[in-house]
């Protein structure tokens, strides 16, 4: 369940990334809203994982799902620039994450 949990907190993670970029500093009341409830949910939920994950790999977890899904994100949504070094960083990113949830007995 834990891990279950930790999934949707990362997701969690990119969306409010996503709509903090469209608060525009805060400057917007929907996205800044929107931001705030899925922080708030994102952290709720992180810190109910880390009660049976260790901490290196449920943060690690965490902010490699908000890190690459942010980054898919704004190539797909923001016409970010889609680079072949950047493929690749995201993929080092996601071939750190599988390493760690299975060197990790929980």
């Amino acid at each position: 369940m834990a891990w279950i949990l930790l999934g949707i907190a990362g997701l969690l993670e990119v969306v409010w990334a996503f709509f903090m970029k469209q608060s525009h500093g805060f400057t917007r009341i929907g996205p800044s809203a929107i931001t705030l409830v899925a922080m708030i949910a994102s952290f709720s939920l992180l810190s109910i994982s880390m009660k049976t994950l260790p901490l290196g790999t449920a943060y690690m977890i965490w902010t490699g799902i908000g890190a690459v899904g942010a980054f898919v994100l704004g190539v797909a949504l923001l016409d970010e620039q889609l680079s072949v070094m950047r493929i690749v960083a995201a993929l080092l990113i996601v071939s750190g994450l599988i390493l760690m949830k299975l060197s990790t007995a929980s």
